[in-house]
This record gives structure tokens, C-alpha cells and sequence, in this order.
């Protein structure tokens, strides 16, 4: 199968991923998004039970590459969404699994 190349936006929507694509994913998203510059990005994960949080602001807690996170504004879709600030430069990629 080959990758599909997406252009990168500071914003990603989770809910069109599978959740075992997820933690691959929001590593390979970080990487790029530093790479284009982006310090402060929004990942919608939804609100649900609250596990898919969970599972994503775990991934960002171990993320070399992220200085902060917390959860986005109401309008920016409260606990449903992350907004994470990252490091500025490139740093080399790490599997967070």
C-alpha cells in the first residue's frame, strides 16, 4: 500500500484514523509539523469516554518534541480537542511507543 501525502496544517482530526494508527501517527504529525515550522498545534480527538485523550496526551507526555499541552479552549473544542506547544528546531525523530 502506498502513503498518501497529506499537507500539514496545525490542526489534525483524529476521527478518520484507525486507533491503532494513532500513536505512529501523531509522531510522524509532530515531526512534520516542526519541520514546517508549526510551535503550537490542535488535535481533535474527540470527547467520548475520554480514552482516546488519554492515549494521545500520553504519546505527547513522552514526546521529545513537545514543550506543553493542555486541553483547547471551548470554541476550540474544549476537552475534546489538545492544544500542544512544541520545541522550536528539528531534533531527531524517536519511536513513543
Amino acid at each position: 500500500m502506498n502513503a498518501i501525502r497529506i499537507p500539514i496544517e496545525d490542526v489534525i482530526d483524529l476521527h478518520t484514523f484507525r486507533p491503532a494508527d494513532i500513536p505512529g501517527l501523531i509522531e510522524d504529525y509532530i515531526d512534520e509539523c516542526i519541520r514546517a515550522g508549526f510551535t503550537s498545534v490542535r488535535i481533535i480527538h474527540g470527547k467520548g469516554t475520554g480514552l482516546q485523550k488519554a492515549r494521545v496526551q500520553e504519546l505527547l507526555r513522552r514526546h521529545p518534541q513537545v514543550l506543553s499541552f493542555t486541553d483547547a479552549p471551548s470554541e476550540a473544542g474544549g476537552w475534546g480537542a489538545t492544544i500542544v506547544e512544541l520545541k522550536k528546531g528539528l531534533a531527531p525523530s524517536r519511536r513513543i511507543r
